[in-house]
């Protein structure tokens, strides 16, 4: 293992991830202004939307009109999760970069989640993935409940390298690993990283740490150590899963920052842009968010 990576490449996941789980809807215009804002800030990839039914997903019910109306940087990668081919056709009309598929390594979360088994998604996933490859799309697959799982407890790492083995052979570019409900320490994150660094390069995978027990910044730390340098999160700490009772958002993008700005590791990302947009989101959504740097510099005016 080495000490630091020196480059670290972060995914904003705040305009997807962040509120699809908000009870309050933030207007369509003001998603594109925020997500414009992020698109100024040096973040290389923007997951903006996600192309699921309304039925299930109602406050990313705009995710078309997002994706054609956004000003687009040439340097930022704009994806977007879609959960099947009709998703997918839609995602592509309304120009994304890249392709997110998701499934779980919990048989009950994913039946929760998906409302079918792990067996029934890859199929599903499978033809996705092949569809978005042929448009030439990068396509990233998400895991959750890699560690603990709200219905079934501790998760065993042959469970979660199954669902890896499959996507891979499927064809995704990369994987990431989602600490859905937020309950990992350190040790879980070192126990998974040394069987999945035996299989995979560590180019491909990416860690997606909820904050619910105050350990995110602890597992980051734990993952660079193994040499990972990709990592998903949200701006401000926006964010939690609907089928996952008592998960928290995401790790805050602010906060990842501060962390990564302090050990002196690139990002090419300016913090106080990002700052910027999680004040504007927050005004939005009418609440303060859980960001530890952002509450500080709130307090500081």
């Amino acid at each position: 293992m080495g000490r630091w990576p020196e480059f670290v490449q972060i995914k904003e996941v705040g305009p997807r991830d962040g509120l699809q789980n908000e009870k309050n809807r933030v207007a369509t215009a003001d998603k594109i202004s925020w997500i414009n804002m992020l698109s100024d800030s040096g973040v290389p990839e923007i997951e903006y939307s996600s192309f699921v039914h309304p039925k299930w997903v109602p406050q990313l019910s705009d995710a078309h009109e997002v994706g054609k109306k956004i000003k687009r940087n040439p340097n930022v990668r704009y994806s977007a999760l879609v959960p099947n081919r009709k998703g997918l056709e839609l995602a592509l009309e309304a120009g994304i970069d890249g392709a997110s598929v998701f499934m779980s390594a919990s048989e009950t979360h994913n039946k929760k989640n998906i409302n079918k088994s792990i067996g029934e998604t890859y199929p599903i996933l499978g033809e996705v993935i092949k569809d978005a490859k042929r448009a030439g799309k990068l396509v990233t697959g998400y895991v959750s409940t890699v560690f603990d799982c709200p219905y079934e407890g501790r998760i065993r790492p042959d469970d979660v390298i199954r669902v890896c083995d499959q996507l891979m052979e499927d064809g995704v570019d990369d994987l990431s690993l989602g600490d859905t409900i937020g309950t990992a320490v350190p040790s879980q994150v070192e126990a998974l990283l040394e069987e999945l660094l035996k299989r995979y390069p560590k180019d491909k995978l990416i860690m997606h740490f909820h904050d619910t027990r105050g350990m995110a910044i602890a597992n980051i730390m734990t993952s660079m150590e193994y040499g990972i340098s990709r990592f998903d999160s949200s701006i401000g700490g926006l964010g939690g899963c609907p089928y996952a009772p008592g998960a928290s958002g995401n790790v805050a993008t602010n906060d990842v920052l501060y962390l990564l700005n302090g050990l002196g590791i690139k990002t090419g990302i300016e913090e106080k842009k990002i700052q910027e947009a999680a004040l504007f989101i927050q005004n939005k959504l009418g609440k303060s968010l859980p960001s530890k740097s952002l509450a500080y510099a709130v307090a500081q005016g």
